[in-house]
């Protein structure tokens, strides 16, 4: 077996449960491979040095069983852009805060290996979003995709934008509002979830439209399927917007013209036996402190 292991080089809670990962590898003989950087600041506490590095989605093994992310949710986002359509699992272990994504919590990272090891688990696959524009080609590069969510927000100004959103080339609304999400189902407990949308199922084929402080009593989220063309046309006061896709953000001209769609390709996501979606949201949203419970 084989696995990659990323996490954030800076973080001693990170570097020593990455230890502690290190460590179940090479007793259960499982070869690493480690993102570069990391290793870099991952060697100054250990003497653990014959590795592979990767330092990006070229050079990253094709062959690798799992991916390991060791951090937050923020960490297990920045790991899909090493994976992108190789379809290795990736698996995130949450030495941050709240952990939707990195679910599996770092005081049971022996329990979970052991479990990885003898196949306690499923694989679920996880939706994508992908952008293009019309007015700033080549301003996203190859990263052109999201796990969580595509944002459209004001800059430079305190004003609202405005934008005209079309669904399968049929016109739905003008948003005046600070900004617009386009959510995943996986991305539906972020950003969308603090701005009043809806928490759905990881595996549902749906996506979700979530206005940032509309300026209308009448906006609300919509759910759509996760088949449809969306066109987003910008107008804002100042010369610029932002768009965000996940925790990457860039700066298009205002007027631009975006279109989003469901990628072609998946995130696999590893589900142990023991961790379901539903029991997350119990405790990741405290659902269980209820003393009626």
């Amino acid at each position: 077996m084989k696995v990659g292991i990323f996490g954030q080089s800076n973080n001693d809670i990170t570097i020593k449960y990455a230890g502690q990962l290190v460590d179940l590898c090479v007793k259960n003989k499982v070869s690493i491979v480690f993102e570069e950087n990391f290793y870099k600041g991952f060697n100054e506490h250990s003497e653990y040095a014959d590795v592979s590095t990767f330092s990006g989605y070229e050079d990253l093994d094709r062959n690798l069983d799992f991916f390991f992310s060791v951090g937050g949710d923020g960490t297990f986002l920045r790991s899909i852009t090493f994976i992108r359509d190789l379809e290795i699992p990736v698996i995130g272990i949450n030495t941050g805060r709240l952990g939707f994504l990195a679910n599996i919590q770092k005081e049971s990272i022996t329990e979970a290996f052991n479990n990885i090891i003898q196949g306690n688990y499923v694989v679920q696959k996880r939706s994508l979003l992908g952008v293009q524009t019309e007015n700033d080609e080549g301003a996203l590069n190859q990263l052109n995709f999201a796990l969580n969510e595509i944002t459209v927000t004001r800059k430079n100004t305190a004003s609202m934008i405005k934008v005209d959103t079309m669904l399968d080339a049929e016109f739905l609304t003008t948003y005046w509002s600070d900004g617009l999400i386009i959510s995943t189902p996986t991305g539906s407990t972020g950003y969308s979830l603090s701005c009043g949308g809806p928490i759905i199922s990881p595996t549902s084929q749906n996506i979700v439209l979530t206005p940032i402080a509309p300026h209308s009593l009448a906006v609300r989220p919509l759910v759509i399927p996760d088949q449809t063309h969306i066109e987003l046309n910008i107008d804002s006061r100042a010369d610029e917007v932002l768009l965000t896709l996940d925790s990457r953000m860039y700066t298009l001209h205002n007027k631009s013209k975006l279109t989003i769609e469901k990628c072609s390709f998946s995130i696999m996501t590893l589900q142990l036996d023991d961790q379901t979606f539903i029991k997350t949201l119990r405790e990741k949203l405290l659902w269980g402190e209820d003393k009626r419970n």
